[in-house]
């Protein structure tokens, strides 16, 4: 009984926290308690999801069924395969280390922010599991609320405003192509049940999915992002609090690659090998642009922003090499860079609750005084650069492999823009952490307390897991990829 309704268990439990919090009294120690005690219940349920997934099927597994409307043949149905199993557990380790980020910096409105985080949490926990083309855009969009409020509410800067609009406006621009394109299919076909449209899209004509494609392409590319979508990202990463920042990169950008997988490639295979060498053109410019612009910034989240932008640049080219070994490489790419770019920006948000700047010119020798911090943030620093043993390796390996099978021009440049993340990432590290420092701006220094040790720790001991043992990671993927991959080329050839 408790196995066939996991699903809706892990998104009702969020929503209970919420309904308590708004109940609850104003006292901040409370508040904060209670929330993180509903965002770790969460977190441990959802582990049952790895541990009763079956490895030997692609089917969707945990399914459950609502009617919703009826006459219109619109329901609520949850399920998750191999591919979105990770995302959900991704989505629900992160939010219980936001909220402990969160534990000292957000002193306003504190109970309006925890509901926030837990609303995100759910939201996103039913988009990853939803099989239902409408309602997966209802939830798609309806992330967006929280996260503009808490840009816009618990920003650091003067211009959190203008950032929480252009995300929002951004975001949600793109996404009005997106719902034009499912009420077509729903009109053209008469539902939007994703288990029907996966195996009916695919023998629509191939001009009709090119368009179709475009419009779920120019949506998703929005939330991904890919250039020249990403112009929102950087603004948003900057204004927005450290636990913002966290669960924007962490999860959010990762909505945008779900979509990807999830229908975009599979729904119109014809387009997508159509589409293959547009999308290697704006993967390899994006990889080495946003690596070049990080390379000039002056503000650390920026560095750590464009460098997100980058990355997610390799991962679509790993996806779209449409080979085993470059989507694999792709999802395990997109889990270890929700673990790696969120404790990058909790390092950035240490340093902020205490001294209230982000300003690298402003800081110098941390390694001096501050030993535990600036060795977690060097760990991270070298899993940014994909060093062997962490988790960025494998799956920047896996995607190059892909890449060199499907395209070796396209393996080449994406291999200049790995490259230049080593000298972004190590030259943000060497100007924080080396040299004398500079006490005309910053003489008093505090070392990592235990609360924020801890939040570090399951993040740094995954990331070594992942590194060193990724097998578990791709046997529960394994079999949905390669039915997966199946059904595009069979549909796509055809």
């Amino acid at each position: 009984m408790f196995e066939s309704h996991l699903l809706r268990i892990l998104i009702t439990i969020p929503l209970t926290g919420c309904l308590h919090l708004i109940f609850l009294t104003s006292n901040k120690d409370d508040v904060k308690v209670t929330g993180l005690i509903y965002s770790l219940i969460t977190f441990v349920i959802s582990t049952f999801l790895w541990i009763y997934f079956d490895q030997r099927t692609a089917n969707f597994q945990f399914v459950e069924r609502f009617e919703w409307l009826k006459s219109m043949n619109i329901n609520l149905i949850l399920g998750i395969d191999g591919i979105s199993l990770f995302f959900i557990l991704l989505t629900t380790l992160l939010v219980p280390l936001c909220l402990l980020g969160s534990w000292v910096g957000i002193k306003t409105n504190v109970k309006e922010y925890f509901i926030a985080f837990l609303a995100i949490e759910a939201i996103l926990i039913a988009v990853f599991s939803i099989l239902d083309l409408i309602l997966f855009y209802v939830f798609f969009e309806r992330v967006l609320i929280p996260i503009f409020l808490i840009i816009g509410f618990w920003g650091s800067r003067e211009n959190k405003i203008r950032a929480a609009y252009l995300f929002f406006i951004y975001t949600l621009v793109g996404s009005v192509l997106i719902l034009l394109a499912i009420l077509f299919l729903y009109f053209q076909i008469g539902t939007s049940d994703y288990q029907t449209l996966y195996e009916l899209t695919s023998k629509l004509d191939g001009d009709i999915q090119k368009i179709l494609w475009l419009c779920f392409f120019i949506s998703f590319a929005a939330k991904f992002p890919l250039i020249p979508f990403h112009i929102w990202l950087p603004q948003a990463h900057v204004e927005a609090p450290t636990a913002g920042s966290v669960i924007l990169a962490g999860v959010l950008l990762k909505l945008g690659s779900y979509g990807l997988l999830r229908y975009s490639i599979p729904l119109f295979p014809i387009a997508t090998f159509y589409f293959i060498p547009l999308v290697y053109t704006i993967g390899s410019i994006g990889v080495i642009y946003a690596a070049l612009t990080a390379i000039r910034q002056i503000d650390i989240k920026r560095v750590i922003a464009y460098a997100r932008v980058s990355h997610m640049g390799v991962v679509l080219v790993g996806i779209f090499t449409l080979n085993i070994q470059g989507v694999e490489g792709s999802i395990l790419q997109i889990l270890s860079h929700g673990l790696v770019s969120g404790a990058l920006f909790l390092c950035v948000g240490v340093l902020y609750d205490r001294h209230h700047s982000r300003m690298i010119k402003y800081y110098r020798g941390l390694a001096h005084i501050i030993p535990v911090f600036v060795s977690i943030f060097f760990f991270f620093t070298i899993a940014n650069i994909a060093l062997p043993g962490t988790s960025s390796f494998v799956g920047e390996f896996l995607i190059l492999v892909g890449a060199f099978q499907a395209n070796p021009s396209v393996c080449f440049f994406t291999s200049i823009g790995i490259i230049l993340g080593g000298a972004y990432s190590l030259w943000l590290f060497n100007r924080l952490s080396f040299g004398n420092l500079k006490t005309q701006y910053i003489n008093e220094f505090q070392e990592l307390n235990r609360r924020e040790f801890w939040t570090f720790f399951p993040l740094i001991i995954l990331t070594l897991v992942m590194g060193l043992y990724p097998k578990i990671f791709l046997d529960p993927m394994h079999i949905s990829v390669i039915a997966w991959l199946e059904h595009i080329h069979i549909a796509g050839i055809a």
